[in-house]
């Protein structure tokens, strides 16, 4: 996955946007001002940060190492630092970008919610 798919992705879904809250390099992309995923688009390899259910987290760091690991400068319980270099298929980093995604929302009040079309 380049970063400009990476980028699309995360703006496919409903009221995602990007931002720039810590400096032009990092992307953060926030759903009703809720960051859902984060990345440095130039870096290579290409990471992004996603939030993730605690079990899940560790299940995924545990069957892709190296890949996977806990989110840097992040919550380490709920956050992993996500390879995007080809190595996983990019099946699965749609899946967790979109995982993250629906934490996120499932966290915002119902009305919120019914909004984006996630009850």
């Amino acid at each position: 996955m380049s970063p400009e798919e990476l980028r699309g992705f995360c703006l496919s879904f409903n009221a995602a946007v990007e931002d720039f809250p810590f400096n032009p390099d990092i992307s953060v992309f926030k759903v009703l001002g809720k960051m859902f995923a984060l990345s440095w688009m130039d870096a290579r390899p290409l990471t992004v940060n996603l939030k993730c259910d605690p079990e899940d987290a560790v299940r995924l760091r545990d069957e892709h190492p190296g890949l996977i690991i806990p989110g840097y400068h992040m919550n380490k319980r709920h956050w992993n630092t996500v390879t995007v270099d080809g190595e996983l298929p990019d099946r699965l980093v749609r899946e967790l970008v979109e995982d993250s995604y629906d934490l996120v929302v499932a966290g915002l009040p119902r009305a919120d919610r019914l909004r984006l079309d996630r009850p």
